[in-house]
């Protein structure tokens, strides 16, 4: 109905321009806005740059009415975030700019309350610094892992082929090898859609193991290891827990889960597929660091990490330890926040479950430094990560890398209409229908990946150049203060404890040595 209406309207403008011409002229009065009305229809299935009027031709116009005249009102009614939590619209507003490839500059000065408590700051120098010409990277790859792997310092966050359409994993994709960054499959296996354009994949693994399970849903070593030596494959991740809902699997409604989906899932077609909570290859600590172990063997010596939203600091420590004693190492580990975003999680768990990526980001730096293994392993940070603002403080923080996902989303089409869970997706992004998928033009949408990620990269250069940083290397927590109240500031060296070198192992602080003593290899004790 959403195109067959544009058919009528052409025909009722045919006939009106005929009586108009046999009858009476009066009848122009309604032949001429007939035919400009069938004319715009045309015109917005035609075009390529709005996936809305591809899929709502002409009526979706009064989205972008309702845009011009209020942007609050859009911002209110279409523009919520998938978990009840927005972006606020200068962010939004600055990652369409980027994508589109338009100056994000504006006239006058700041409408944000400087003055509110949380309020944070990054600290400009009187002798700022010239922009790096290339940004730099970051080498992924401990002592055991013998092909590293070059990051860039913003990524593709991980979002599942089947969650999104096959376009948009086409579109992210395409961008990833356009700007020479990674993407991270999401635990939704590894699909055409991901390998046809050769962007560079971080291939996750969730409690589900699709796309190298058994037919009872255990771990398949040999599938694994087939599809880790694929080329495109750079790096691979064992998913642990993920922010907007740690402690609960995924879920897919059936739906979605057509024949394609099955068959890279490995899963029964048409039945919703829901992920276990837990993983059956690990159980303890030991065992955890083990299996990473095994998957690095399996994936030829490609880096090999693990993703979580951290909940008890003595279960992570009791990790590192299981590190230290089996003399194992992941190559990277990527803090999710809870804040971070997903189609579809119980409001309690996004709401109430798990640590800001703040707090988890500096409880997993600070733990590997104080046990010495911070030199070994890299760390990720995801979880509303969308500006070069946010990229800089994930890094000062305590993070190598960032993974964006809701704002690569941004950049694909999406408009947060709340409709990735039921595969009506308006601009589809989040959808199995083919015929909403088709309104996302890959060509046009990969381009603005591409140009997101490229302009919000340069940003975090030039913060960190008047920041007088040439380096991620060289930023420290002074450098980031936050507004406590109205009469004081601080900055993250005074605000947070942070770990020397080693020192858990020497002489624990007195904030962790009981975690830090009680903390088990042998088993994850809250």
């Amino acid at each position: 109905m959403r195109f067959l209406w544009i058919a009528w309207l052409g025909c009722g403008a045919v006939a009106a321009t005929v009586v108009a011409a046999v009858v009476s002229p009066w009848w122009w009065c309604a032949a001429v806005p007939l035919l400009a009305l069938a004319a715009l229809g045309v015109a917005d299935l035609l075009q390529t740059r709005h996936s809305v009027l591809r899929n709502y031709p002409v009526l979706g116009h009064l989205r972008f009415a309702l845009e011009g005249i209020r942007p609050e009102l859009q911002q209110y009614f279409i523009e919520r975030n998938v978990d009840g939590r927005p972006f606020d619209r200068d962010t939004r507003s600055i990652v369409y700019e980027r994508a589109k490839g338009t100056d994000a500059e504006e006239p006058f000065g700041t409408e944000l309350d400087l003055y509110g408590s949380g309020r944070e700051f990054l600290v400009p120098s009187m002798a700022p610094v010239a922009v790096p010409e290339h940004p730099p990277r970051v080498l992924v790859g401990g002592p055991d892992c013998t092909r590293p792997y070059g990051m860039s310092l913003l990524n593709v966050s991980a979002m599942s082929f089947g969650s999104l359409s096959a376009n948009a994993v086409l579109a992210l994709n395409t961008g990833a090898a356009l700007g020479g960054f990674a993407h991270d499959t999401g635990e939704g296996g590894l699909s055409e859609y991901h390998l046809r354009p050769g962007g560079d994949l971080v291939w996750e693994i969730g409690t589900g193991y699709f796309g190298c399970r058994t037919e009872d849903g255990d771990f398949d070593p040999g599938l694994f290891a087939e599809k880790a030596a694929h080329p495109h494959v750079k790096c691979v991740s064992l998913k642990l827990s993920q922010g907007a809902k740690p402690g609960i699997g995924g879920v897919l409604p059936g739906s979605k889960v057509d024949a394609e989906i099955a068959r890279v899932r490995g899963v029964p077609q048409g039945r919703t597929v829901v992920s276990p909570p837990y993983h059956r290859v690990f159980s303890t600590p030991r065992e955890l660091v083990r299996f990473i172990g095994r998957m690095r063997g399996l994936a030829g010596g490609k880096p090999t990490g693990f993703k979580l939203c951290v909940g008890s600091r003595r279960q992570f420590l009791a990790v590192c330890k299981a590190m230290l004693e089996e003399g194992v190492t992941p190559d990277f580990i990527v803090v999710d926040g809870a804040e971070g975003g997903t189609g579809a999680a119980p409001l309690e768990f996004a709401d109430h479950v798990g640590l800001p990526l703040t707090e988890g980001l500096m409880t997993v730096h600070n733990a590997l430094v104080g046990s010495g293994l911070r030199e070994r392993i890299r760390i990720g940070a995801s979880g509303k990560v969308a500006t070069g603002s946010d990229l800089v403080k994930r890094l000062i923080q305590g993070a190598d890398y960032t993974n964006a996902a809701r704002a690569m989303m941004f950049a694909v089409g999406c408009i947060q209409a709340q409709r990735c869970h039921t595969n009506t997706c308006p601009v589809g992004v989040a959808t199995q229908d083919p015929r909403r998928a088709r309104a996302l033009h890959v060509g046009d949408k990969s381009q603005r990946v591409r140009r997101y990620q490229e302009a919000t990269v340069k940003s975090a250069l030039q913060i960190m150049a008047a920041m007088g940083v040439r380096e991620p290397s060289q930023l420290r927590p002074h450098m980031l203060q936050r507004r406590l109240d109205p009469q004081t500031i601080r900055s993250y060296a005074d605000i947070h404890s942070w770990l020397a070198p080693g020192q858990l192992l020497q002489d624990a602080p007195e904030a962790w040595a009981r975690d830090w003593d009680e903390a088990d290899p042998d088993r994850f004790t809250v």
